[in-house]
């Protein structure tokens, strides 16, 4: 066991002994077949298998109509890789002092997100901004609320490596994986019976593999969209009327099938009391037009993972849908109405209360977790998978971890 692990262990020693039980009790081997939706190749690859591909309108033409075509996943890993990525995934092991795992902000019964307004680092401190989900990720060019990384393996070495957030380093990440029995054979299976240690860059891509099978286009609106009309309800229907429409204009740019454009922009949106203004793109970009900019995010899950926007600002769907239609700027403060730059679709639409309820009904269609991951029994490092919930958390998801 690790330095850092018996450190962990004084603190918690019955989760350390209830891990390296589990840790014994379950031999840990490698799945030889992919994940639901994907297709096993001859050459030990899994391709991503949707209906959308049988679609060839433009991409992200006009408002997105049901048979859209969805950009290009983002896939071709083995299914060992993608099961090794699994396993790190949940692994507390990443963490600087063993204490969370990428799922304690990325919880699986959370959307991949963590429920909070703000994540909570290592440290036990807030960060300055909330945790997006990890659905459909393979679809995604851009990461990051501001959009500053453009791969995974980028994206995965902010939360990996910021104290405040994993609190871990590169060195010793890879010794600990290193000098794990388990994890080398691990590896060793994933990348082609190599020898020698595993590498950085090896983590990064198993980890990668799972993120991208991550899939989720099996919602009653995908059924919708595939033909099958009686898969919503009328009152659902009404609301992707409205979603759709040249006077609400949520899909502009939430549009489907991914339910994002995958663009910045710049909506005006107020942050938490007490909370600094967050200036988004303009700091990774250096543009003003773009201060307080965000990336835009996808819709799926998204009645699974409130609160909303970036700073987690919004409790309700229906409260994030009223602010559309509130007017451009209204919630910003005085001196930044003067510098900022609203984007141009964000204007006064004057939805009615029925008008936004029934947005509220469409966006819940949305929600498809049929192919949720199964989170590990036992991990590697002997470590209790995923870390722990916060109690109110735990009792919302039914956990008692």
């Amino acid at each position: 066991m690790s330095r850092r692990s018996s450190k962990v262990c004084l603190l918690g020693l019955l989760a350390c002994v209830t891990g390296a039980a589990a840790q014994a009790e379950f031999s840990i081997e490698l799945q030889d077949y992919c994940p639901p939706g994907f297709e096993l190749t001859e050459l030990n690859r899994c391709e991503l298998q949707t209906l959308y591909q049988n679609y060839d309108s433009l991409r992200y033409a006009g408002v997105g109509g049901p048979r859209t075509g969805l950009p290009a996943a983002r896939d071709g890993f083995s299914p060992q890789q993608i099961d090794l990525g699994r396993y790190l995934f949940f692994d507390p092991l990443l963490s600087g002092d063993d204490s969370m795992s990428c799922a304690s902000c990325h919880h699986p019964d959370l959307g991949f997100t963590d429920g909070r307004a703000r994540s909570v680092g290592a440290d036990g401190r807030e960060v300055r901004r909330a945790a997006p989900t990890l659905w459909n990720v393979a679809f995604l060019n851009r990461f990051f609320w501001d959009a500053r990384a453009e791969s995974l393996e980028e994206q995965m070495l902010g939360p990996l490596y910021d104290p405040q957030e994993m609190g871990s380093n590169p060195n010793e990440l890879i010794a600990e994986i290193a000098a794990n029995e388990t994890y080398r054979r691990l590896f060793g299976e994933a990348f082609g019976g190599s020898e020698g240690p595993p590498s950085l860059d090896m983590v990064y891509t198993a980890i990668t593999a799972f993120q991208t099978s991550l899939i989720s286009l099996n919602s009653r609106y995908d059924r919708y969209a595939h033909g099958y009309h009686d898969a919503l309800t009328e009152p659902e229907k009404e609301g992707m009327n409205v979603f759709r429409s040249f006077v609400a204009r949520c899909a502009e740019c939430h549009t489907p099938p991914l339910f994002t454009n995958q663009q910045i922009a710049v909506i005006g949106v107020p942050e938490p009391e007490g909370q600094a203004f967050d200036e988004g793109a303009e700091a990774v970009t250096g543009n003003a037009g773009l201060r307080g900019g965000f990336r835009v995010p996808s819709l799926r899950n998204v009645a699974q993972t409130a609160p909303y926007m970036h700073s987690g600002t919004f409790a309700t769907l229906r409260e994030a849908a009223e602010f559309y239609t509130l007017g451009r700027g209204h919630a910003l403060p005085e001196e930044e109405k003067q510098r900022m730059i609203v984007h141009w679709h964000i204007w006064e639409p004057n939805l009615a209360d029925a008008e936004l309820d029934r947005l509220v009904d469409f966006l819940a269609t949305l929600t498809d977790e049929s192919f949720k991951p199964r989170v590990p029994e036992a991990v590697p490092s002997g470590l209790l998978p995923i870390g722990t919930l916060p109690e109110a958390l735990a009792q919302r998801v039914g956990h008692s971890q």
